[in-house]
């Protein structure tokens, strides 16, 4: 019952109190968002535009990131830029890296948008990890990391880099409501769950790592925080089967919308302040799950998350 009354007061929220008006001039800023050519993320990048930051859009479809970012210059007369990331290949995550410090010696805010649910079960990662674990916390960690230098060196005295990460309400489905490290490869454990198991284990690690980021780095200028965008319609419920989706589609949410939290996060005066916390719709502060501010769980993940990367 905790869980259902939960669900209704974060999902069916109250009009919200933001406004795109509270974003300042971003003139100057550089900004990245995961998974910027669809759904909230596109949306993201669009008031971004609005504001006049320089956003890149860090995706592995060029041919339709280039038409979102045709669409998005008519839209705002701004013109966002393509980075070409493949979050489940820790490869691809590196070279994005690579070519993005070849452009540019600043980073404002990291949107860590992008993501995949429900995925089949068969699939894996480019390096054999679960691809929802791997595309949505391991892949942003890796990407995450190797632009810590950077936003630390973008960071200034009372204006911190911003690092948003999302999460999902899903979360609190998430089995034994920990992390089991024995699912995250493929094994006879992982194939015991569900790909919504798998999903909701996969945001509650968002969550984790978003925590553990701010107790290493908060001090330091790097503002961490997690949030759950709301039910949005967007592509992200492709997985799910037909007649999942129909009813779905009843009580979902437009992406103009589930931008808002983020954008309040990552573009508003505010949002320099909500490091470590957890941010429901709209634009609201939220009560996270206890397991997930365990520094002990936060500081596995961490150990765990390094080591898979620690060869690429």
């Amino acid at each position: 019952m905790g869980i259902l009354v939960s669900f209704i007061k974060t999902n069916f929220p109250p009009k919200s109190k933001f406004s795109y008006q509270d974003i300042p001039d971003l003139t100057g800023q550089v900004i990245i968002v995961t998974g910027g050519s669809s759904g909230v993320g596109k949306e993201t990048v669009k008031v971004l535009l609005q504001h006049n930051a320089k956003v890149y859009i860090a995706a592995r479809n060029e041919e339709n990131t280039k038409a979102a970012i045709k669409d998005l210059q008519n839209q705002t007369g701004n013109e966002a830029q393509f980075l070409r990331l493949d979050l489940a290949d820790l490869h691809s995550v590196k070279r994005a890296v690579e070519e993005f410090k070849q452009k540019e010696t600043q980073l404002h805010v990291l949107f860590n948008n992008g993501g995949v649910m429900n995925a089949p079960i068969e699939q894996l990662t480019a390096q054999n990890i679960d691809l929802q674990f791997g595309t949505n916390v391991l892949g942003h960690f890796y990407f995450t990391k190797l632009l810590l230098p950077t936003l630390l060196a973008t960071a200034t005295e009372g204006k911190p880099a911003r690092v948003i990460n999302i999460s999902s309400f899903a979360l609190e489905m998430t089995p034994g409501n920990n992390i089991d490290f024995n699912t995250l490869k493929d094994s006879p454990a992982r194939k015991k769950l569900s790909p919504l198991n798998l999903y909701s284990q996969s945001k509650f690690g968002n969550l984790v790592f978003s925590n553990e980021l701010a107790r290493r780095y908060g001090d330091q200028g790097i503002m961490s925080v997690a949030l759950h965008p709301g039910n949005i319609l967007t592509d992200l419920y492709r997985h799910a089967p037909a007649y999942q989706r129909k009813i779905m589609e009843l009580t979902l949410y437009p992406v103009e919308l589930g931008a808002q939290t983020q954008l309040w996060a990552g573009a508003t005066n505010e949002g320099a302040t909500l490091g470590g916390k957890y941010l429901i719709p709209w634009a609201r502060l939220g009560k996270a799950n206890p397991k997930t501010l365990d520094p002990a769980l936060g500081k596995e993940l961490w150990t765990w998350l390094e080591e898979q990367v620690a060869d690429i």
